[in-house]
């Protein structure tokens, strides 16, 4: 693949994955290292992948129940940082894909439930010990995959949130998942100064994705949402199932 062909491919996937991430709140990473991986290491896609992750996940906080949803979330969000951490050199060390192909048949599962309007429930007081556990198992699937996906969005989902609130929810997880992931890449020799001005040129065809797919977001009611959430956790895990297969 020429340079001109590889830049062309590089810049489509982050329109279509930042249009997903608009729509639903999720799937920038999932689909932008899941496509790259055909011309890249999955450490170099998920390099590739930081500055847009931050910058995205930034616009998507947007929103005045913020302070809340982060003091509701922190008990996850410091055991994400554990479990990423604890894991680091995962993603470089996993060759074989098998956690990548775990990773989508659990995602294909829990869409099923959640298409089939199953209503999963966390109650308030279980959330000081299950947040963290979720939290350090989603830094541990982030460390070794690159995405982070489970079980921290169905653990979110369960929480209640309306629909802009869980998609504030996201991007705050994503952010701090994201920073926690950026040190294990450093230490790996995976991220320097050359890959982060590549990542910075990604932002643009992911902000452009992200702009039009958060419109149309706007415009569609809290059932639509849903459906387009699970439905698009459907294809992305049955996408990352296949990937890994083929």
């Amino acid at each position: 693949m020429d340079q001109t062909t590889l830049l062309t491919f590089i810049a489509a996937t982050f329109v279509l994955a930042g249009f997903v991430k608009g729509v639903i709140g999720l799937g920038l990473p999932t689909i932008a290292v899941g496509v790259l991986g055909v011309v890249m290491a999955p450490a170099q896609a998920a390099a590739l992948l930081v500055i847009p992750n931050l910058v995205t996940n930034s616009w998507q906080l947007a929103g005045p129940k913020l302070k809340a949803i982060a003091i509701r979330l922190w008990p996850m969000l410091a055991g994400t940082c554990v479990g990423t951490w604890a894991g680091a050199g995962l993603l470089e060390k996993a060759k074989d894909g098998s956690a990548t192909l775990w990773l989508g048949i659990a995602l294909v599962l829990y869409a099923l439930v959640g298409l089939k309007a199953a209503k999963l429930r966390v109650p308030e007081k279980t959330e000081i010990w299950l947040g963290p556990l979720v939290g350090v198992i989603t830094g541990a699937a982030t460390a070794a995959t690159g995405v982070f996906v489970l079980p921290a969005v169905p653990y979110l989902q369960a929480l209640g949130f309306d629909k802009d609130e869980l998609v504030q929810a996201l991007g705050l997880s994503f952010i701090v998942s994201t920073i926690a992931l950026s040190f294990g890449l450093v230490g790996a020799g995976a991220l320097d100064l050359k890959v982060a001005g590549a990542s910075l040129l990604a932002l643009l065809p992911a902000l452009a994705g992200m702009w039009f797919g958060q419109a149309i977001r706007q415009r569609i009611s809290a059932a639509t949402f849903k459906l387009c959430f699970f439905a698009g956790l459907l294809a992305l895990g049955g996408y990352l199932v296949v990937r890994t297969l083929l």
